[in-house]
């Protein structure tokens, strides 16, 4: 089997795209939806650096390795930190306050074996989806509606905290088939997907094949108040029986 992804996002109303504060990357069977705390110290390097570290060199998708991980991502954001910063109250955030991100990574696993899998780690309200011919199989963390707030799980930059991070990380699985899509989506598109979750919606989300096609359906959702005005990311991941034929560029 084969496995290929598509990311599509757009940040709140009212910023610029170098405003959006999300970060997703998947590569060698791995993946990752990372979303920055919009009140924390320089979420957007915190993001970038969580990302770029998981997909390219990051940790099997266990509590132990992730733990240890973790452990190097907070030691390197403090060894890329500026080495002038722009003000006293700036310098304070980032030795105070540190920086936050809600997180789900994992990895897709055996595809030419005999048990082909996902297998993923969550803190806090980034969601995966598991669709199967229209239908949803699971989705992960298990969330309702009703569960998501203001002060989600998260990975942060200070050592203090990792303690309370190891306690709140949960790992799950899922077997995979040709044809099965995986959807990871950050807290206010997870929302919307938990309110609207029915055949139609994966239909639409999985023949969206255009970025203003996704902004021109939050965009309307926003309007029509059904979806929280917050940075929006969603992964696709197709698994299919042989490997695409053709790539699409969108420009």
């Amino acid at each position: 089997m084969d496995a290929h992804s598509t990311f599509f996002w757009h940040p709140k109303a009212g910023s610029s795209a170098r405003e959006w504060e999300d970060g997703a990357g998947a590569g060698a069977g791995r993946f990752v939806v990372v979303d920055g705390a919009t009140e924390a110290y320089d979420s957007i390097r915190w993001v970038a650096q969580l990302v770029t570290s998981f997909v390219h060199t990051g940790p099997a998708v266990t509590p132990e390795a992730l733990g240890d991980w973790f452990t190097a991502m907070q030691k390197q954001w403090v060894a890329d930190a500026p080495t002038v910063f722009a003000n006293v109250i700036e310098e304070y955030k980032f030795r105070t306050d540190g920086s936050f991100a809600t997180f789900l990574a994992g990895e897709l696993l055996d595809l030419d074996g005999p048990r082909p899998r996902w297998e993923a780690a969550a803190l806090g309200d980034t969601v995966l989806f598991h669709v199967r011919d229209g239908d949803l199989v699971t989705h992960f963390p298990y969330m309702s509606v009703d569960d998501f707030g203001l002060s989600p799980d998260g990975v942060d930059t200070r050592p203090a905290a990792l303690p309370q991070m190891l306690r709140g990380l949960t790992v799950s699985r899922g077997d995979l088939r040709p044809g099965d899509t995986l959807y990871v989506a950050t807290d206010a598109f997870a929302h919307w997907i938990l309110h609207q979750s029915r055949t139609p919606l994966w239909t639409v989300l999985s023949t969206m094949d255009h970025p203003d096609t996704f902004r021109d359906l939050v965009t309307d959702q926003r309007r029509a108040g059904r979806m929280r005005n917050d940075d929006v990311t969603l992964l696709r991941i197709r698994v299919t029986a042989q490997p695409p034929s053709r790539l699409v560029v969108c420009l």
